[in-house]
């Protein structure tokens, strides 16, 4: 008696479809087994430099939220004296507030916000005689870019000059109970500011006994508010030293 006649699919018999299942199957896992390998490959491999490179930067840009006030405005800061001499100024107090609006005069204020301004971080402190007040903002931007366009349009360092005023400027944060307790936006005698990285750092300065800037018609010799640019310049280098980054870390995004 003849056989069944074979059926066939496609074309193809039911042994066929067989091998075709296998080679298929082989096919699928050899791939599977590629992207794994290549996916393993790619978690483990060392960072390219522009990998490095842009972690640097974002953990430079998240330093403004991320580091404790206390590490942005360390407690003491060294600067020099005219004659050289090495001396260090205190910390008398940190701000709360943060908002870019009401960090500065109206005029810079809009300059910062025009850039898009993150926040702006305040602190005071006294020389080592405790005569001159220096109060330090941080502006926070999204890059370096922005923040050197804003600085661009920032009015540059002004000390007394007979007319009374150095507005506009960042505002004076007097601490009750300390040397700047009397440190306020009338006695602002003099502002710088400087760069680093997406930051720009702000000061202005005056003297203790909270004479105001009014009463001053002519620049003192001596250059007493010269400190100011040397602490502006160290929060301002120490915000923006870039770490070498640790991929592996926790904290670092390569």
């Amino acid at each position: 008696m003849p056989g069944a006649p074979s059926v066939t699919v496609l074309g193809l018999r039911a042994r066929q479809w067989l091998v075709v299942a296998i080679v298929l199957g082989c096919v699928y896992l050899a791939t599977g087994t590629i992207a794994i390998g290549g996916a393993w490959a790619e978690l483990h491999r060392d960072p390219t430099n522009a990998e490095v490179e842009r972690a640097a930067n974002a953990e430079v840009a998240r330093r403004w939220q991320a580091w404790p006030a206390e590490r942005i405005f360390p407690t003491k800061i060294a600067y020099s004296t005219r004659d050289g001499r090495g001396e260090y100024a205190t910390r008398t107090g940190i701000v709360p507030d943060t908002g870019c609006a009401t960090g500065a005069d109206r005029e810079i204020a809009a300059t910062l916000g025009k850039h898009g301004c993150k926040a702006v971080l305040r602190a005071t402190y006294t020389d080592q005689l405790q005569g001159i007040v220096v109060t330090v903002g941080v502006v926070a931007f999204a890059d370096p870019w922005a923040a050197d366009r804003a600085f661009k349009e920032l009015p540059g360092s002004q000390g007394p000059d007979g007319s009374g005023s150095v507005g506009p400027a960042l505002r004076a944060a007097p601490f009750p109970g300390t040397a700047s307790a009397r440190f306020t936006d009338a006695a602002r005698q003099d502002r710088t500011s400087d760069r680093g990285g997406p930051y720009v750092v702000l000061t202005t300065s005056g003297e203790a006994d909270g004479r105001p800037a009014a009463a001053v018609t002519k620049e003192r010799p001596g250059k007493p508010f010269s400190i100011a640019a040397q602490i502006g310049h160290s929060v301002a280098r120490n915000l923006a030293a870039k770490a070498l980054p640790d991929c592996h870390e926790r904290g670092w995004k390569c």
